[in-house]
């Protein structure tokens, strides 16, 4: 029998003046651990889970709401803008602004846009995109939109063709503020993609399609000083000091941060080197000069005389050497008559004459001109036939002037092995030819494009400046011409534009590189010094097709290379593949304006030439001086800057893009001069006597 449990504690009940009760015993209060303790395991796993789930989605939805909320405190910010920046815009100008504001697309975020940096503010500044020239009042930021017609991201648009069809964007410019309400930003400016920032010239705006030339009336400029829209400027003066304001704009950037360099790099503030000869500095001397620009030649020809030396241990390319450097040297002695550079240009001549001694006396493509060495590149003994063939006119122009007839006698002798080569199809000629033999290379290839297109510009161009009396030459180029009219030229399906393709193996390729946009000047040209006028009319044809290369561009700009549709189908006469969306600043279709104007006075080609300064200001001038060759010219938004800075934009581009605007025909008067294939202007000589 077991006894009678004991109880090892006491009970108490205690009374409270308020009747509460607290009982000691086993109904007391239990702690929140003990009853943790007392659930089992899967529940407490359970709740564990519970809670974490709950962490997770708080820590999700909090940016979203803080950017929820910083977006209505931005738009207050933004409504809250202090009455002077509104007085500051005329009542008239204001409807033209706020109707620009309900057009325009919001900015596009996303990988390929890199955030807006003000240069002035420092490298961290953010800003949001800008408009080439509407100077409206900032907007709040819009997050995560993007334009809703764009077809994928700008790398990789939809079948290779963005539709011709659909408008060029046009963004809003916008005021930018410091932190006490200053205007950081006096100048108008764009940004930006990648990171890089693009400078609008206050009096530009990219071109209209011609729907919208149609459907609208040219808008008045938005300030008195604003220089006009191109549908409403007159006169050749103001086009001509919008080209000067260029070249300054490009300038400044090389002075700064490429001096005595070869090449400006404009987004990095930095510069390039090829030769290490100072290449756009001598490539723009004759174009300083010609543009009236003092200061600026003085202080390069001060470079020139003190700092260029040819004596250095340096391979530099035969051809960019003679066709920029001493091109630009010859040039300029004819403009100035001063002797420095003729010097300059007999120094280098003769250390370029190396690249001749080879078993064939077709030139080597490379020559050390310290150490007075040639040789072929690595990868090939061949060089291209342009590089071969487009040097005649400066060392023929060189020999005139020492009276030493070793270099012209070099290159006159490449074109007499040129003449008699077999190889050739109806004057078409191959793109290789092999410096140990002489013989043509990688036969059954023919285009006027890259490697080949400079040798029919100087087979006419040597017969005009020797006087027209070399017939070979002429007879070389009359045939190539109907070479090219009857192999290389069709029409496409569409809008029966006329194109000039390439030739392989007897299979024929619609695709046409912006290089071949030189032969309706060459062309006319030649109609101009008596050749055949059906020369004149392809030139025509030819001339308004290279204009629709920018025409038909979002941009206004035309890419590297086009492929031509030659099916009879209502769809783009114009396909550009992705690799062939860059653009470089080039010249050639302005090149052709120019002799088109000068031939025949048809005010369009300097409109087109306005459409094409326009649109180089719009989308590649930069911030702090130059201007920068771009990715995608079907892309407005993310036109995707390359930073570099061709020399040829000084020396060829803005020379054409003003002597197209001049109302002066003596000025490089086409019977007095011919222009290399840089555009250096060297003299037409007098007839030899019969």
């Amino acid at each position: 029998m077991y006894p009678p449990s004991r109880k090892d504690f006491i009970s108490l009940t205690l009374n409270d003046p308020h009747s509460h009760t607290y009982n000691n015993g086993k109904h007391r209060r239990q702690s929140c651990w003990r009853k943790w303790k007392q659930l089992s395991r899967l529940q407490r796993s359970l709740i564990l889970f519970l809670l974490a789930l709950l962490l997770i989605f708080g820590l999700l939805s909090y940016p979203s709401m803080t950017e929820q909320w910083r977006g209505f405190s931005d738009r207050e910010d933004w409504l809250e803008l202090n009455d002077r920046e509104v007085k500051d815009i005329p009542p008239e100008v204001k409807s033209v602004l706020y109707q620009a504001e309900a057009k325009a697309p919001p900015p596009v975020a996303g990988p390929h846009m890199g955030p807006a940096v003000d240069p002035d503010a420092g490298a961290d500044a953010v800003v949001g995109p800008r408009a080439p020239n509407v100077p409206i009042l900032a907007k709040p930021p819009i997050k995560n939109k993007t334009f809703p017609n764009k077809r994928g991201p700008p790398s990789l648009p939809k079948d290779g063709n963005i539709s011709d069809t659909v408008g060029r964007k046009k963004q809003v410019q916008e005021v930018v503020q410091d932190e006490e309400g200053e205007e950081v930003d006096k100048e108008k400016k764009i940004v930006s993609w990648r990171g890089a920032l693009i400078e609008a010239d206050q009096a530009t705006e990219p071109p209209p399609s011609t729907n919208e030339k149609e459907a609208a009336a040219p808008p008045a400029p938005a300030n008195p000083g604003d220089p006009v829209p191109p549908e409403v400027s007159t006169g050749a003066v103001d086009r001509l000091e919008a080209v000067r304001d260029a070249f300054r704009h490009a300038w400044k950037g090389y002075k700064e941060y490429a001096w005595g360099h070869d090449e400006l790099k404009p987004i990095s503030r930095s510069f390039g080197e090829w030769f290490g000869l100072g290449l756009t500095l001598i490539d723009s001397l004759d174009t300083m000069w010609i543009l009236g620009l003092k200061e600026e030649f003085a202080e390069a020809k001060d470079w020139v005389e003190k700092e260029l030396s040819f004596d250095k241990n340096v391979d530099v390319n035969l051809f960019e050497t003679t066709i920029r450097i001493l091109g630009g040297l010859l040039s300029t002695y004819h403009l100035t008559g001063d002797q420095l550079f003729l010097e300059k240009a007999k120094d280098l001549g003769s250390r370029l004459m190396p690249a001749f001694k080879t078993p064939s006396k077709i030139p080597f493509s490379d020559v050390n001109i310290g150490k007075g060495i040639a040789h072929p590149p690595r990868w090939t003994s061949d060089s291209t036939l342009a590089e071969v063939t487009s040097i005649q006119l400066e060392f023929r122009e060189l020999s005139r002037l020492t009276q030493e007839p070793q270099y012209q006698e070099a290159v006159n002798e490449v074109m007499r092995l040129v003449h008699k080569l077999p190889g050739k199809r109806d004057g078409l000629v191959p793109m290789f030819i092999n410096t140990n033999s002489g013989q043509f290379t990688h036969k059954g290839v023919f285009t006027l494009g890259a490697r080949a297109d400079s040798y029919y510009e100087y087979l006419l161009k040597q017969w005009i400046q020797g006087g027209k009396a070399e017939d070979d030459l002429l007879e070389d180029y009359l045939q190539a011409v109907e070479g090219v009219k009857k192999h290389l030229v069709r029409q496409t399906g569409p809008s029966r534009l006329t194109f000039v393709g390439e030739l392989s193996h007897s299979r024929f390729n619609p695709k046409m590189d912006h290089l071949v946009c030189f032969l309706p000047g060459t062309l006319a040209l030649g109609a101009h010094n008596g050749l055949p006028g059906d020369h004149m009319d392809l030139a025509v044809q030819l001339m308004e097709t290279c204009h629709q290369m920018y025409q038909q561009m979002e941009t206004g700009l035309s890419p590297e290379i086009v492929h031509f549709s030659m099916q009879a189908s209502d769809g783009p006469n114009l396909i550009v593949k992705p690799a062939d969306r860059h653009n470089l600043l080039r010249p050639e279709t302005v090149e052709s304006l120019f002799y088109m104007y000068r031939f025949t006075k048809d005010p369009k080609y300097r409109d087109w030439g306005w459409d094409i300064l326009l649109s180089f200001n719009n989308y590649t001038k930069v911030p702090g001086g130059g201007y920068t060759s771009i990715n995608n010219v079907r892309d407005p938004v993310n036109p995707g800057p390359r930073d570099k800075m061709e020399s040829f934009f000084l020396g060829e581009t803005l020379k054409y893009l003003y002597l197209l605007f001049s109302d002066d025909t003596e000025l490089l008067s086409l019977d007095k001069y011919i222009f290399n294939t840089e555009a250096h202007a060297l003299p037409i000589w007098p007839s030899p006597p019969k």
